[in-house]
């Protein structure tokens, strides 16, 4: 049964679509990173960069060299959609996108973990076997099928992160319509439609509107009969993310998916008319079938599983974050904060307050302020910072956060020295004060 889920072959029109597509998204995405600014006020004007715990050594490769970095990414982007060295590309632009990921988080979100897991994906399909470069040079590797394992990566992929994120969807801040209130009133300034989203039916659009899509997309894509209003859906909730909430690619590439969902004949038709259709349907069971098939159940178990590892850590993931990242938590919570960080030599017990804004940028004092991960960061990299300087220092954290409107209360242990914690990523710290959020 699993080896002809998997292994059945199948038409492969709707892969090199999507692979000519991908391409050509993720050659925009690098590109416009550098024309938009968004390298310059990321990884180039911060002193450091708030990375991963755990991957430090990549704060070596910050700065004016990250230009060149996403050149290569919007090169190899190119390379993808014409099908040239498909697999060099595809791994090179992996590679550097993941470091980009696990160098920086103040510009943390969802889409940029979906591009990752997604071009890890993509280096290992063969996307290249037709309409590409790679078979001019060597027509013995062109096919116009794939094994069903190709297409069902993707809808199991997109089935998880669209479920998680409706879930996540349903808690009280965002049924009461609290959150996508605060959502639109930080978009009232937009010309023409800001007050239209300042309107409680958009309101109600957003939050249940949202938790359907999610929820039904996936399945409703699959029923043929519900596949062409689920993708004309599908145009309607993605451009309207795209113009209100400017997530770069993701909601086009989100679209793209599409190609997956509608028959091979259809695909096939609309986009490459001399390409034949392939039907037989074989099932070639590779050599490797039990290796495959223990990989491909493994990688989705942890899919499955990261998600949940927030409800097994104390206290509400809003206030603590802690089990936040790799969950599919989009768009959920508005937080504002009011920190300071003080330090204390040892040697005299002089206290000093820090200026933040002599270490951080506008953008990296935002993340400080409210996410206990980079609070612990910036105690470790002050403590860092002073022992060049031949002081051994303390760390102390003042912080009143506010979640979704309600009244700001205290976030952090002021009297713990956050600069000699150890930092744990699968348990609570408890330095976290309790969010006592209902």
């Amino acid at each position: 049964m699993m080896n002809k889920l998997l292994f059945k072959h199948i038409d492969n029109s709707a892969l090199i679509v999507f692979r000519i597509i991908f391409g050509a998204l993720i050659f925009l995405e690098s590109i416009g990173a550098i024309f938009t600014g968004w390298i310059r006020r990321t990884l180039v004007e911060p002193e450091f960069t708030f990375n991963f715990i755990g991957f430090d050594f990549l704060q070596t490769i910050q700065g004016e060299w990250m230009y060149i970095h996403y050149v290569i990414m919007g090169i190899c982007g190119l390379f993808v959609m014409v099908g040239y060295k498909y697999r060099i590309s595809m791994l090179t632009f992996t590679l550097l996108w993941a470091t980009t990921y696990f160098m920086q988080k103040s510009s943390y979100n969802n889409h940029y973990y979906f591009l990752m897991i997604l071009s890890a994906i993509m280096v290992f399909l063969p996307a290249n076997t037709y309409a590409s470069i790679d078979v001019k040079q060597n027509p013995s590797i062109k096919s116009i099928s794939m094994p069903n394992w190709c297409r069902l990566v993707f809808i199991l992929q997109l089935f998880i992160l669209y479920s998680y994120a409706s879930i996540a969807k349903m808690y009280p801040d965002w049924l009461d319509l609290t959150v996508p209130e605060l959502l639109m009133k930080s978009k009232k300034h937009y010309f023409l439609v800001g007050n239209v989203l300042q309107q409680k039916f958009v309101h109600y659009l957003v939050a249940y509107g949202g938790i359907l899509f999610d929820g039904l997309i996936i399945p409703l894509l699959l029923w043929k009969r519900t596949r062409k209003v689920a993708f004309f859906a599908s145009i309607f909730f993605h451009l309207f993310n795209s113009f209100i909430f400017q997530v770069g690619i993701f909601p086009y590439l989100s679209l793209a998916f599409a190609v997956f969902f509608f028959e091979p004949k259809v695909i096939q038709k609309l986009f490459l008319k001399r390409k034949p259709l392939y039907s037989e349907e074989k099932i070639e069971i590779p050599s490797h079938a039990t290796i495959f098939k223990s990989l491909f159940v493994l990688y989705f178990a942890i899919q499955i599983a990261l998600p949940l590892r927030q409800h097994f850590i104390q206290d509400n993931v809003l206030w603590t974050e802690e089990g936040h990242r790799l969950s599919w938590r989009m768009m959920l919570r508005s937080k504002s904060a009011n920190t300071s960080f003080s330090i204390v030599d040892k040697a005299t017990q002089v206290k000093t307050q820090v200026k933040l804004e002599d270490y951080l940028t506008k953008k990296q004092i935002r993340s400080v302020s409210s996410k206990p991960d980079v609070m612990w960061q910036f105690a470790q990299r002050l403590k860092s910072v002073y022992a060049e300087k031949g002081m051994d220092i303390e760390v102390y954290v003042k912080a009143y956060v506010n979640v979704n409107g309600r009244p700001s209360k205290p976030f952090i242990d002021s009297k713990v020295d956050l600069a000699n914690e150890k930092w744990s990523p699968f348990k609570h710290h408890d330095w976290i004060l309790p969010s006592n959020l209902d």
